[in-house]
């Protein structure tokens, strides 16, 4: 493979992991720190313990794997 269709496959596989990693920060920014900083500063109705202590769950475990598949993606940089 010649060096620009490297360069170009690199630089595609790292905007994808960055993307990636940005959703994994904004469904952890949105979906696990909003609501519960939301219920403890109690702003607005605030939702059960029980629903908020899952969502903010399900949310941290869907942004770290995001965040391994943006770490996958990198392993497919090419030299």
């Amino acid at each position: 493979m010649s060096d620009v269709a490297t360069t170009i496959h690199n630089e595609r596989t790292k905007l994808t992991a960055t993307w990636l990693n940005g959703v994994a920060i904004a469904l952890m920014a949105v979906g696990g720190f909003a609501p519960t900083i939301s219920y403890l500063a109690a702003t607005v109705s605030t939702p059960s313990p029980e629903w908020l202590t899952t969502t903010s769950a399900a949310c941290f475990g869907f942004s770290v794997a995001l965040h391994f598949m943006a770490r996958k993606v990198l392993g497919r940089l090419r030299s």
